[in-house]
């Protein structure tokens, strides 16, 4: 299955500048039997678990984290781009290729001790995912695991997230 999977991915070189070769997964999405295949994937392997919430980074996590939500009988909670939020937030820096920048979640989104599944399209460099387990600590939850549809191997973000268990359905 993995390998129908990373077929139905779109590759676009040049996007979003010269030198990047894009993943683009709205062609796996836009295909019911891939994008139930993905979704079911995900949740079947984190069944029995106990996952209580599925965090969903934004925006692409959404897509994905809600549906693995609902299959596991839990709650979602995004995790959005710094001033999206109506309410009282913890906020965590992380780095991007020039700078940086901030993601944010509700401080009643969780409770103390929670067991949390981390969602999210892709894992590059980690930044966003060592963000979002930075905000888990805000909570003592307790991350059962993190979870990608995507993972592009030559950046070396899985690295960053030792100690915890890291699972992608494709790898490029």
């Amino acid at each position: 299955m993995p390998e129908k999977l990373k077929e139905s991915i779109r590759n676009i070189p040049n996007f979003p500048k010269k030198g990047i070769l894009f993943r683009d997964i709205t062609t796996l999405l836009k295909d019911k039997a891939a994008f139930a295949d993905a979704v079911n994937t995900l949740a079947a392997r984190n069944k029995g678990k106990g996952v209580k919430k599925v965090v969903g980074m934004e925006s692409r996590g959404f897509i994905l984290g809600a549906p693995i939500a609902y299959l596991l009988g839990a709650g979602f909670v995004p995790v959005r781009k710094k001033g999206k939020l109506p309410a009282d937030t913890y906020s965590a820096k992380y780095e991007l290729e020039y700078g940086t920048d901030h993601l944010e979640i509700h401080k009643d989104a969780i409770e103390k001790g929670e067991k949390v599944l981390i969602v999210d399209d892709l894992l590059a460099t980690g930044g966003t995912a060592v963000a979002t387990i930075n905000l888990m600590k805000n909570f003592d939850a307790e991350i059962v695991g993190l979870d990608f549809l995507i993972e592009l191997t030559e950046l070396a973000g899985r690295e960053k997230l030792k100690g915890y268990e890291v699972f992608s359905l494709v790898q490029f």
